[in-house]
């Protein structure tokens, strides 16, 4: 009998593939209603139903070979089918976007009715319906979403993007040549398709010197994730979760401030914010991807191209430049006022408590936010223009470009520069705020006696950073369609840093056994060219290495912290796990998929190695304590820096990047000027070398 991992994850699986062909490499079938087939297929349904279904000779070879009879799906027919119209208008092979608003509101629609079924197994029922009746990004997105949200779902696990729709993430050449393997070669002597490091663009491109961030898989499955987890449309339950506008917010600003210090080290100049959406776009760039689902590219940018409306009946799209240039006076003016107007004429304060993410809300235009209409939809239609800049009306029948997809987004340089125009304006926000006051950064209890980190080896060397090359082997089986059974390895080049420990020494005068936080910041010192960063420069610039809670004794503390238990990072298992482990149930393969990705930790540095500050400080437990109980050596409370914690308030009442996330007040000059007044804050210098070396990742 199937669990209900094993249902769920059949619907996911093999997108494109109706859903009477066998799945999990043939060993599961479904037995579905003949008035669920499409009008395709049921004509001839029961002929598929003798080749293909529970009782085939298909079947009847699984138990033949494996001596285990075959897992069957038996679906139930409905006794009133659901209307799907509001969204069989996407064509099922057609690109699907978040950044679309009728696209958003299909799927908010879709995850209502995939929420308000009265229990699971009703939920694969409606969803078996649906699910080749629709499109196939559309329906996996919904549904994804649905199984994170629902109470008796919890259990299961969303399987990776990667591994549903491999060709958003990998060289098209890889693909074909996976699927000649399959076709020739027997399982247990296939081998893996190497992926190139660089196949987008030479050296003579110096912005390819950042397509190791841009174009990494990890980096694009965590944005993926993260909008998973967090959606911007579908019912107030859903997307109504705590402090959800501060972490859009803190999430973008510091993948800006990785990425940034990582154009500093490849010797590339700051991101210039895309703030004038009449002039020709500088870069270029060529994704080389391709939509397997219909055979088109995402199409390339050429050199200067200019942004134009976009007005795209089929897409139901209809987006003008003029439209940003009125909404952006208006969400400043809310911003220098110190309050927002609601819909319904209520000035809504944006003050140090709320304020980041009511305007977080505001800009990415969630169904949340406090006026749709008047602060309009800033973030997302600078998406959409982008993404359509090469057809803006569609007269050559292509689809979006990279900038159309929470997937794909992050692999164009203009996505950097798009976001930090929009980080600008939350920086606006934040420069109105007073500066923290000695109360509140201070910590009479403690004094950070000492900070250094260690290569955790033995005699590994102290405060040395070192990143290099690793080579990791993925199966992405499940994503392809109609492709022979058995594995489908690729193998690809990412960054990687060895691992190290943090050593502190915390002295504690308080009288009993308390509990505080600690805070570790990354803060780069120089710029490309060598020259040093101003305070406040280095202040936005400072990445969250990790932060935790610290039970300290009375007395000298000697604290010491693996770099892998960071509140940042998800491990590489839970980024790339597959199909198989997720359908053994692992609990860590579940919402835990949200969070940056443990091989991105430090920035990738050069061989010539560069100098860092690396920040502590140990805050006051009660001004942070959120009231809520979480175990960072359980589920997935261990990474909540970007992705908070499930059902759960975030679990620190501060903002956001704190201490860093305000100016400093006046006659701070420098990290040292900053540090100095407070003994619960310590530096300590640290160089990054980078290691032009690729080492195979050990395989279990």
């Amino acid at each position: 009998m199937a669990t209900l991992t094993q249902k769920f994850h059949g619907l996911l699986q093999h997108p494109l593939e109706p859903l009477f062909l066998p799945k999990n490499d043939g060993t599961l079938f479904y037995d579905i209603p003949e008035r669920f087939l499409t009008s395709r297929y049921s004509p001839i349904g029961q002929n598929l139903a003798n080749r293909f279904g529970p009782n085939s000779s298909a079947s009847s070879q699984v138990s033949n070979d494996t001596g285990v009879p075959p897992t069957v799906v038996t679906i139930k027919d409905l006794d009133e089918l659901p209307d799907l119209m509001f969204a069989t208008w996407i064509k099922r092979r057609d690109s699907f976007s978040l950044f679309n608003p009728e696209h958003r509101k299909a799927a908010g629609k879709l995850t209502k009715l995939f929420l308000d079924q009265p229990d699971a197994n009703r939920l694969v029922d409606v969803a078996a319906y649906a699910r080749d009746r629709l499109n196939a990004p559309l329906f996996q997105y919904a549904l994804s979403v649905a199984l994170l949200h629902r109470p008796d779902t919890k259990s299961v696990s969303v399987p990776s993007l990667l591994h549903l729709f491999p060709d958003q993430f990998i060289d098209p050449a890889a693909q074909v040549r996976m699927m000649e393997e399959g076709s020739i070669v027997l399982d247990e002597n296939r081998m893996a398709i190497p992926i190139p490091m660089n196949y987008t663009a030479t050296d003579a491109e110096p912005e390819q010197r950042m397509a190791f961030f841009r174009e990494d898989i990890g980096v694009n499955l965590h944005h993926w994730h993260w909008h998973l987890v967090y959606p911007a449309s579908g019912p107030p339950e859903v997307v109504r979760k705590d402090r959800r506008g501060e972490l859009f917010y803190y999430m973008h600003q510091q993948l800006l401030a990785r990425y940034q210090i990582d154009r500093f080290a490849q010797g590339l100049g700051r991101i210039e914010p895309l703030a004038n959406l009449r002039e020709p776009v500088r870069e270029a760039y060529y994704p080389k991807l391709l939509r397997t689902s219909n055979n088109r590219t995402f199409c390339p940018r050429y050199p200067g191209m200019m942004i134009s409306d976009v007005a795209r009946s089929a897409d139901r799209l209809e987006v003008r430049i003029a439209d940003i240039e009125s909404w952006l006076p208006r969400v400043l003016e809310a911003i220098d006022a110190g309050f927002a107007v609601s819909d319904d004429g209520v000035r809504v304060p944006l003050d140090e408590t709320r304020g980041i993410d009511v305007l977080g809300n505001i800009l990415e235009r969630s169904v949340i936010s406090i006026n749709r209409n008047l602060y309009g939809d800033v973030h997302n239609m600078g998406h959409v223009l982008l993404a359509f800049i090469h057809d803006p009306r569609g007269t050559y029948l292509e689809s979006s470009g990279v900038m159309g997809g929470v997937a794909t987004a992050m692999r164009d340089p203009i996505f950097y520069r798009w976001h930090k125009f929009i980080d600008n304006i939350f920086l606006r926000n934040k420069a109105r705020l007073a500066p923290y006051t000695t109360a509140e950064l201070s910590n009479s209890n403690v004094t950070l006696e000492a900070l250094e980190t260690q290569l955790d080896r033995a005699g590994g060397a102290v405060n040395s950073f070192v990143t290099f090359w690793q080579r990791s082997q993925v199966d992405l089986r499940a994503g392809i369609d109609f492709s022979a059974a058995g594995s489908a390895f690729v193998s690809f080049t990412h960054l990687q840093c060895a691992p190290f420990v943090y050593r502190l020494r915390i002295n504690s005068t308080a009288r009993s056994n308390r509990q505080d936080t600690v805070r570790i910041f990354l803060l780069p010192r120089q710029n490309e060219q060598g020259r040093p960063l101003s305070f406040e420069d280095r202040r936005l610039l400072a990445i969250e290495l990790d932060s935790f809670r610290v039970n300290l004794r009375s007395g000298m503390n000697n604290i010491v912290r693996q770099s892998s238990n960071t509140s940042v990072t998800i491990p590489f298992e839970r980024t790339f796990g597959n199909v198989e482990q997720a359908n053994a149930g692992n609990a860590q393969s579940r919402f835990c998929g949200c969070g940056w990705p443990a091989h991105m930790l430090l920035p990738k540095g050069n061989v010539n190695g560069i100098e860092f500050d690396l920040f502590a400080m140990v805050s006051r437990f009660e001004d942070d304590n959120a009231n809520v109980n979480y175990d960072e050596n359980a589920g997935c409370d261990d990474s909540y820096a970007f992705c908070g914690l499930r059902d759960r308030v975030y679990p620190s009442r501060r903002a956001m990047g704190f201490p860093f996330d305000r100016r400093a007040s006046n006659g701070v000059r420098s990290v040292a000027d900053f540090v100095a007044p407070y003994k619960n804050m310590r530096l300590a210098t640290v160089t990054l070398r980078f290691m032009n070396t690729i080492i195979d990742r050990p395989t279990n």
